[in-house]
């Protein structure tokens, strides 16, 4: 069976069930050896989001402005914007694992094991969502990782922009809502921080598998690896590199960020 084609219709299917059920299908065969590499393949053009025949898709200035995490409306939504959040990253594991051709067997086993984790974290939100008696598409969504896709059609600015530079913000953001959730000792708050911590630790993971790429790529082309990068994440991300970014170093550090770069990012030179 063709690698290419089967996972083209897993990354292009709608319905969650039906995406995950597929993936399940596809990855117990990939994971068996099951699949060949057909390099006459061509990717497809990528030209909405897979979820935007359920999904309500609006500007980011347009979605709710709920800050209260206590109400059962704060809760739900807080949980629904993790929860696309997981969704989004499963079409971007699934996409990096099918666009990028002739690399080595390691980069496609560690981008369709992205691909499982970003499922099972979607699948434990969608329980959380459940719980409180919503469900995917209550609530508006963007589609700012979707464009980040489109805007990345190579592999070292694929490997750089996505990684090491939206999952990585996720490093940062991700211990600030938890530190919230904290702030008041609610018993479903404290199972939306279960999660939010396996979140956060296999995300580490996630960066790094970018970083590990993302600096094969670089040596492909002979690239110095922080000056591409602040280029490349600059043009994706227009003042990306002009602002301090509040980051979590330590998280970062594990995940192969050097030093100059935090600094630079951070606008700080405590980095050691």
């Amino acid at each position: 069976m063709d690698y290419f084609n089967t996972l083209e219709d897993v990354l292009l299917t709608s319905e969650p069930k039906d995406k995950i059920n597929k993936f399940n299908k596809f990855y117990k065969n990939f994971l068996n050896n099951e699949y060949t590499f057909n390099d006459s393949y061509i990717p497809c053009d990528l030209k909405k989001p897979s979820y935007g025949t359920f999904l309500e898709i609006v500007k980011p200035t347009s979605l709710p402005k709920i800050k209260n995490f206590n109400t059962n409306e704060g809760k739900k939504y807080l949980v629904h914007t993790i929860l696309h959040i997981e969704y989004s990253a499963i079409d971007l594991a699934l996409d990096a694992a099918l666009r990028f051709k002739g690399l080595p067997i390691k980069y496609y086993q560690d981008w369709l094991e992205v691909a499982s984790d970003e499922i099972r974290h979607f699948l434990m939100l969608e329980k959380l969502l459940n719980e409180l008696d919503g469900k995917y598409g209550d609530f508006p969504v963007h589609k700012n990782l979707f464009e980040a896709l489109q805007d990345t059609p190579t592999f070292l600015r694929r490997m750089a922009a996505v990684p090491r530079y939206l999952e990585a913000n996720g490093l940062d953001q991700n211990p600030k809502i938890m530190e919230k959730l904290k702030s008041n000792n609610d018993p479903f708050n404290r199972k939306i921080l279960k999660v939010l911590e396996i979140i956060l630790e296999e995300e580490v993971d996630h960066v790094r598998k970018g970083d590990v790429w993302y600096k094969y790529a670089c040596d492909l082309e002979n690239l110095d690896y922080d000056s591409t990068y602040l280029e490349i994440i600059e043009d994706v991300f227009p003042g990306s590199t002009k602002r301090k970014m509040d980051l979590n170093f330590e998280a970062r550090k594990e995940a192969g960020f050097s030093c100059d770069v935090l600094k630079i990012l951070s606008k700080k030179d405590d980095c050691k």
